[in-house]
């Protein structure tokens, strides 16, 4: 079953590679009885061979010494040291008497996995700032990033749509090269441009239905949906980890339940695992709850639902009904779960407090509507009513005074970021609806918003759920350089910090290794990553440690550019891009592939 090539003679070539695979039963037992007892004993027999080596040549070159080691899988912290050599975790336990390049004292701070973000969104912004700031200060060593939309494949209508990504505009503006047009081509980008943390990706559907159609409002023929299953295959070699939806947002939202069960089926067949914006967080979410679960049970895919919420006034307290059906879809035998990131506001594009049609077609339409003085008065008209087809953020903002902008591309509005649209509309002296028409106008849609639409007690509820990772659903950040200069939500600095800080230290909605394990293993776990989020010998050496008593997040709404405090070291493949809480030179974080891949791996 594995297939180890040579004989190892130091610690540092210990490590094989092939043999990390049979820790995955640690981290995933949806495997039969066989390969798990087959699993055991490859990873008994490599543990004693790792341990006679290291006995005869105990030498790394990291030892983390005199640690709490919190490893992941949620037990009780144990007394330890961990020794790295190369990029992978090599001894694990009493190693006083070996030697080490440099070592770490670690009394009194834990040291856990890695924190897995399973909802970054910075596959472009790595492009422009490496060093990955806003994630490596919370302790995080991996994004895995796609939602709905996905860095690849593109094509030139993507490369013009402004509120892309990775388009013509933004590439311009940041000195970024768009010298790919599918996933492999993009990760040999982003090897060559090198990164503080690792990266994988979904293939987004509604990309490839923007790909393939447009943002139009219409099914797609036969041929298209075929031409969409392909780019979805090719995704998969390519090293996709599965294929994704953002269901609120045009185009993602235009698609038929049939044709995202065809694509998390091709998905599927190359190990692939289904992540998705489901159709509704409001009014709608437990028709959308039934949803998910019919995608999942027809395409047989494991599933994950991003920020899970129940948003908006009339739904909050609803959460506990939203995991009880959860855990009862998962005792039919459907593989479902959520992640949430821990914040009562959330954030998106200020267009997506209009109604869909309004960007349906792309920018130029948009703003063409958004133009003319009929429509205007429709939109404001819908604005202000409940829906039951459309996820209406006015309305369940409360109007302008829960609506904060940020993120204004154009120079002569960013003078209102941080303000409400209330704020902002009695600057101008207009409607606060009109107000944010024109600012979508001016800034092409790109403008952000931070909405307030979600209730404490539901938020805590869902961030203590055992079935519920974590994702900051946000792109990397900085104090300084290009990725300093707009305000962001505060979740982009702050999401892992916060967890452990807040939810698990101060509120004690549960215990710290409970808390590491659903950030490290539960989320590697989800997507699929067979050799991260535990501290065990031969996995990747992936490693944040922190001090438990400081670590907290200094990132707030009104001020959010602020790296979180308390994080001490991280470890990115066995380099340090954090050492004694200071940012280094290290870049060694790489493209993660998934299952399906069918290229030569590194």
């Amino acid at each position: 079953m594995f297939d180890c090539v040579g004989h190892y003679e130091s610690v540092r070539d210990s490590a094989c590679g092939c043999i990390i695979h049979a820790a995955f039963f640690s981290l995933r037992c949806l495997v039969s009885s066989k390969f798990c007892l087959s699993s055991i004993l490859a990873l008994s027999i490599f543990l004693v061979l790792v341990g006679f080596t290291t006995a005869q040549h105990p030498s790394y070159d990291f030892m983390i010494s005199g640690a709490h080691i919190v490893d992941g899988t949620g037990a009780p912290w144990v007394a330890g040291d961990i020794g790295i050599a190369g990029e992978r975790i090599v001894a694990i336990g009493d190693l006083s008497r070996a030697s080490s390049s440099k070592r770490i004292d670690a009394t009194g701070l834990v040291v856990s996995p890695g924190f897995i973000d399973v909802q970054g969104q910075s596959e472009f912004n790595l492009l422009v700032d490496n060093r990955a700031a806003s994630k490596i200060t919370q302790g995080v060593t991996t994004e895995i990033t796609g939602e709905g939309s996905s860095i690849a494949p593109l094509n030139d209508r993507l490369k013009r749509q402004p509120d892309f990504d990775a388009s013509e505009e933004s590439a311009k503006k940041y000195g970024v090269t768009l010298d790919w047009s599918s996933l492999q081509e993009y990760f040999q980008h982003l090897e060559r441009t090198k990164s503080s943390i690792n990266l994988g990706t979904f293939v987004g559907a509604g990309g490839l239905r923007n790909y393939v159609i447009g943002s139009v409002n219409r099914p797609v023929s036969v041929a298209e949906l075929e031409q969409m299953r392909r780019l979805v295959e090719q995704a998969m070699k390519d090293g996709a980890f599965g294929v994704s939806t953002a269901l609120e947002y045009v185009p993602d939202t235009f698609a038929s339940t049939d044709e995202i069960v065809e694509l998390a089926k091709v998905a599927r067949q190359y190990g692939g695992v289904y992540f998705t914006h489901q159709r509704s967080e409001t009014d709608a979410i437990f028709t959308s709850l039934d949803e998910v679960f019919s995608i999942s049970q027809r395409a047989q895919i494991s599933t994950t639902i991003w920020h899970l919420k129940t948003a908006y006034r009339e739904n909050f307290g609803k959460m506990p009904e939203v995991l009880r059906r959860i855990e009862a879809a998962r005792a039919r035998g459907i593989d479902v779960s959520a992640s949430v990131y821990p914040y009562t506001r959330a954030s998106n594009s200020l267009i997506s407090s209009f109604p869909p049609w309004v960007s349906e077609g792309g920018t130029e339409q948009m703003i063409a509507r958004l133009k003319d003085p009929a429509l205007r008065e429709r939109i404001k008209k819908e604005m202000d009513e409940p829906s039951m087809t459309w996820e209406n953020e006015w309305r369940g903002s409360g109007g302008g005074a829960g609506i904060m902008v940020v993120d204004i591309r154009n120079p002569e509005f960013t003078k209102y970021e941080g303000m409400t649209v209330e704020e902002i509309g009695r600057q101008m002296s207009k409607d606060p609806k009109e107000a944010a028409m024109d600012i979508a106008i001016a800034d092409r849609g790109q403008t952000g918003q931070v909405i307030s639409i979600m209730n404490e007690a539901d938020v805590r509820l869902a961030v203590s759920s055992p079935v519920v990772t974590f994702g900051s659903d946000s792109e990397e950040h900085a104090e300084d350089g290009p990725l300093s200069q707009s305000k962001v939500h505060p979740r982009a600095f702050g999401t892992f910090a916060r967890i452990l800080g807040f939810y698990a230290r101060e509120q004690n909605a549960m215990r710290l290794e409970e808390a590491v394990r659903k950030m490290t293993s539960l989320a590697a776990s989800r997507v699929g990553l067979m050799d991260r989020g535990i501290l065990r010998p031969g996995m990747f050496a992936d490693v944040t440690v922190f001090d438990p008593n400081s670590i907290k997040d200094a990132a707030t709404f009104q001020d959010p550019m602020h790296y979180s405090m308390g994080v001490k070291y991280v470890f990115v493949n066995g380099r340090p891009v954090i050492w004694d809480g200071a940012i280094t030179q290290e870049r060694p974080g790489r493209p993660l592939r998934g299952p399906g891949y069918q290229g030569s791996w590194r």
